[in-house]
Formats: structure tokens, sequence, C-alpha cells
């Protein structure tokens, strides 16, 4: 997460002001339903997507540009050095203003990436995830400029989160 409160208001102000060019990043299945709910604000940018290569994230994502990442990412460490390209190439093609990830996996290649080259990230934690952290999340928190919640809860898990809601 951001040393400073001025590093995360001026993410936050950065997000909600113009127009951007957004890179979501997610799993298929509910990551992706999740970062969907966010189309209000994503509608109004310039987008692309990460995702996997299943029916849900094909007929969701129809029309949109689509990068797909490689699976399975839990603990298997051939896929995360796959998507750490991926993530370089896609990075390099598309520049993204804003890189903004519910997790899970697939995240952590690219926010590695964006904070190197000096790309604002956002990640949101999941809903379902109340009383523990997960694993993306802890291994997203160095790399996020702005680490969102859903449950005040959650607070007690990411100290330096900010709570913004459910998404559903």
């Amino acid at each position: 997460m951001a040393s400073t409160d001025a590093t995360v208001t001026s993410t936050r102000d950065a997000v909600g002001a113009k127009p951007l060019r957004v890179l979501l990043v997610g799993s298929s299945g509910g990551h992706l339903a999740q970062l969907l709910r966010l189309e209000p604000w994503w509608s109004k940018h310039d987008r692309a997507w990460v995702t996997f290569d299943k029916p849900d994230a094909r007929s969701a994502l129809s029309g949109e540009s689509v990068t797909w990442a490689y699976q399975p990412t839990t603990r298997n460490l051939k896929n995360l050095v796959r998507n750490l390209w991926l993530a370089r190439r896609t990075l390099r093609n598309f520049v993204p203003d804003v890189v903004v990830s519910n997790g899970a996996g697939v995240a952590l290649p690219f926010f590695m990436l964006a904070r190197r080259r000096g790309i604002a990230t956002v990640y949101i934690e999941v809903y379902d995830r109340i009383d523990s952290r997960t694993l993306t999340g802890r291994l997203c928190t160095p790399f996020s400029d702005l680490f969102l919640l859903q449950w005040p809860e959650q607070r007690a898990l990411y100290p330096r989160g900010v709570f913004v809601g459910p998404l559903y």
C-alpha cells in the first residue's frame, strides 16, 4: 500500500476525475462478476481485461478487449512465470493509467510490474472473505496504491485499507 495518505488521495482523484486507460485483471467466475459490477465506472473509460478463457468470461466480455491469462494460478510457479511475461507484454501494448483487480492469483504479476512502471494499482478485497485475509490480498498489498474493502470488519485485517462497501 502507498506510504502516505497523499498518495491514496491522489490515486482516488486520478481514478475518478477524467477518462482513463484502465486494465481490469481478475479470475473468471466470482472475481469477474464483482469487477463487472463496477460497470457504471469502467464503462466511462478506455479499458482492457485480463482473465481466464472460460465460458462465463467469453460471454460477459463479448465485444471487450480481453487478454486470456494462464491458469491455474494458485501455487503454480510455471503459470506465475507465464503470467509475468503476459503482464509485461500486456502493460507494454496497453499502457494503462490504473490496474484494478480483486484477485485472484493472476493479479500479482500485473501489480508487481505496474508498480515497477509507476502505474497506479487498486486492489478490491473480495466480498466473501470477512474474517481472514486472502492470499492474493496479502501478496498484492505492498504493490497497491489503494486497497479497497467491502466489509468494515476487513479493516482489522488491512489497517490501511479503505472501506467502500459491498459491490453486491
